[in-house]
């Protein structure tokens, strides 16, 4: 049987994604993807980036199983096995990475997530080593579009704890951990790339 799951929108996203990685990646290095997911981004985009360890998580088994079905199905050699990874846990089987992506996870997990991504991004990235998070944020002095409030409220109805993350928010956690916002990127479907490097 075929563990392979599918999230449409990744279609969509994997190559405006895949080029802000290309500007804001390491060549050489470990890449930790937090929050994994179907497994589909890491099996498109790590064949694409070849110098670098591609280190897939999910705190999920499903998913785990879905990565994994996924690095069967693609050539990609340096795709490395995934591994289970809850982004709150304080806890991290890892401790060091060349630069982190965490895509389409910010919104659908309790705010712990996020408070864990940041903090594990300040322990284990190198100075000026990428933080690259991608997904639907609330941006201050920015109109949000209808679609994105509807998104938010589904959300909400779904899990109190989920919902689009104003980014200042976002912003003022990884200035805590020591890493700086440095770049925007408007993405289709009203998504946004935001690029944090460590101090």
């Amino acid at each position: 049987m075929d563990a392979r799951r599918f999230a449409p929108a990744t279609l969509r996203n994997r190559d405006p994604i895949g080029a802000v990685l290309a500007d804001e990646l390491p060549e050489q290095g470990t890449l930790l993807e937090v929050a994994a997911g179907t497994g589909e981004h890491a099996a498109y985009l790590a064949p694409r980036f070849p110098g670098l360890a591609w280190q897939p998580t999910d705190p999920d088994e499903d998913a785990l199983a879905s990565i994994a079905a996924w690095r069967d199905a693609t050539a990609a050699s340096r795709l490395l096995a995934p591994l289970k990874l809850d982004a709150a846990s304080a806890d991290w089987p890892f401790t060091s990475a060349d630069a982190m992506l965490c895509v389409n996870m910010i919104h659908i997990s309790p705010p712990g997530a996020t408070v864990g991504l940041m903090a594990g991004a300040g322990r284990l990235l190198p100075v000026g080593g990428p933080l690259i998070v991608y997904g639907p944020f609330l941006e201050p002095e920015v109109v949000t579009a209808p679609s994105n409030l509807e998104f938010d409220a589904s959300l909400k109805a779904r899990n109190p704890e989920w919902g689009l993350r104003n980014m200042d928010w976002v912003d003022a956690l990884a200035a805590a951990n020591g890493l700086q916002r440095t770049r925007r990127v408007q993405m289709p479907a009203n998504n946004l790339t935001l690029v944090y490097r460590k101090l």
